[in-house]
């Protein structure tokens, strides 16, 4: 078995660590000692259900301890886990099902009301056979799961079943690579439908290194995150701790009020920040349990540099930047001692990098062009998108993954951040797909047109924003629309600003020129989920 493959990795630990924690989560926690045992048995259960090597399993759940558990039996029996967002919905929803063709779904009772109904919704058949649920004693509704008739359970894709016990025996390790795939991940892109990225043993092994030493993590660091799991962030940061030997705190959801409490409870010395994040943060009043923690750093990516020094200032944890993507790795950056204040780093030494113009040639230091990166170690990033060869073909050409970031590099081998080449939004850390939004808006009756683009929001970050066209005759309330969008997306992509024109800017062929309503902006004609009053349900 190769030593980049999660058994190997779970296996070395084990025997360096010992009986010293590795995962706290809510529900429970894992030591590096018995974490093979915990691997092995739930391959054990996986394959009791007809589970084999290179199937899919699906993973629609919070943070908890069974969501790791379930990502290391996987990985141990050499299945492919798929973590799916919680606040997945609809077309997307079941394009994730249909698209990775899972057989096994293990889910949370929260999830169910999301799963019931997708058989109405239009998208490719699914190879869904059962379902997993995590809670057994009640569903969403706090009816019992036995009960098959009950709501929602009546209307889930598969059967739903109290997930079994674990069995005594556990399971033979698989015999794995590193070009193993281990998880699908799925992530919106810029247009159409969200890509499963094919994520390979190695890839998370080279994560949990590249980042563990930007953040100088040692065996005696206690990491803290309330990120969610099904996310490369947070999963990932489980690697860093697994590849130094530290221990790491998964809190169920990130609070603002009780973030500092956390920290300061936890005893954390590394934590995990996204852009919107930070300045929600520095919007609360000072307090003393801003400075009464542990905490030296935090993995911050995208936060704006007018916050660095405020928020250092203010708590005393430093921001590290850096650059990755859940394609890629943590591909650019450095330590904090290597940090230069607005550039996301140099090129980390497993990678290569260059600024390429719309031929994939090289441009000169100081010229602004597309981000290309490729790996040194073999499978250090994804191999693919699953189901999407031709999706694959062209964000791989000529050698290069091409990650769609305008980046500019100086003289001195940093690279800046501009912005994307294309039509992408990002909200409070989740990449936003303009095309399934607009799909959402299209299926209501009332609406012909519908354009999805970003603006910039008080929090530095994206806000979703849709100019509509209705049709004749048609009355529709904003209120109204946003109803009808609630249970058919996620709730972060349910667009704050709507924007009512008689038409649409076009190109000669009739292309919607979404550059001009992003030029537009706000408008005073524009209506505003905030300032409305209207709340989203979660």
């Amino acid at each position: 078995m190769h030593a980049l493959t999660l058994p190997s990795l779970l296996r070395d630990q084990a025997a360096r660590q010992g009986d010293r924690l590795w995962v706290q989560a809510p529900g429970g926690a894992l030591r590096y000692a018995e974490a093979p045992t915990v691997a092995a048995r739930w391959a054990a259960l996986l394959a009791s259900a007809g589970v084999a090597r290179g199937d899919r399993v699906g993973l629609m759940a919070g943070n908890r301890i069974e969501f790791l558990s379930l990502v290391l039996g996987c990985g141990w029996l050499g299945a492919v886990v798929v973590p799916i967002n919680t606040a997945s919905r609809g077309m997307q929803l079941r394009h994730i099902l249909a698209n990775s063709g899972c057989t096994l779904l293990v889910a949370d009772a929260a999830s169910c009301p999301a799963l019931a109904g997708l058989d109405a919704v239009e998208g490719g058949a699914l190879a869904l056979r059962r379902i997993w649920l995590l809670d057994d004693a009640a569903d969403a509704d706090g009816q019992a799961v036995g009960d098959r008739q009950a709501a929602p359970l009546a209307g889930l894709p598969a059967a739903a079943s109290p997930l079994p016990a674990l069995p005594d025996g556990p399971a033979p390790a698989a015999d794995l690579g590193p070009g193993d795939m281990l998880a699908i991940l799925y992530t919106s892109g810029t247009s159409g439908l969200s890509k499963g990225v094919c994520c390979p043993h190695a890839q998370f092994h080279w994560w949990g290194v590249i980042a563990a030493r930007n953040l100088e993590i040692t065996g005696d660091d206690v990491l803290y995150t309330s990120l969610p799991l099904f996310h490369t962030n947070a999963l990932n940061a489980c690697f860093q701790a697994l590849a130094t030997g530290a221990s790491i705190i998964c809190d169920a959801r990130f609070s603002v009020s009780r973030y500092f409490e956390r920290l300061a409870a936890t005893r954390a010395t590394v934590t995990y920040l996204l852009g919107a994040m930070v300045p929600m943060l520095l919007a609360r009043e000072p307090s003393a349990a801003e400075s009464g923690h542990r905490a030296r750093i935090a993995l911050a990516p995208g936060v704006p540099q007018r916050f660095h020094a405020t928020f250092t200032a203010r708590t005393g944890i430093a921001l590290l930047e850096g650059y990755g993507s859940t394609e890629t790795n943590f591909a650019l950056g450095g330590t904090l001692a290597q940090q230069r204040a607005g550039a996301m780093g140099r090129v980390a030494p497993e990678f290569d990098a260059i600024v390429a113009d719309a031929h994939d040639a090289p441009l000169p230091d100081g010229q602004a062009g597309e981000l290309l990166l490729r790996a040194r170690p073999p499978f250090a990033i994804a191999t693919g998108y699953f189901g999407m060869a031709d999706q694959t073909v062209e964000a791989w050409r000529n050698l290069w993954f091409h990650t769609g970031d305008r980046v500019v590099r100086d003289a001195d081998g940093y690279f800046r951040f501009l912005d994307r080449m294309k039509d992408a939004i990002r909200r409070r850390g989740e990449n936003i797909s303009s095309y399934e939004v607009e799909q959402v808006l299209l299926a209501h009756p009332s609406v012909a047109v519908a354009a999805v683009y970003a603006v910039r929001s008080e929090l530095a970050e994206d806000e979703v924003m849709a100019a509509l066209v209705y049709k004749p005759g048609c009355d529709l309330t904003p209120q109204a629309l946003l109803d009808f969008c609630q249970p058919r997306m996620p709730y972060f992509a349910v667009p704050r600003y709507l924007r009512v024109l008689d038409d649409l800017p076009r190109t000669e062929n009739g292309k919607v020129r979404k550059f001009r309503l992003r030029d537009d902006g706000v408008t005073a004609d524009t209506w505003d989920r905030d300032a409305a009053g209207y709340r989203l349900a979660r």
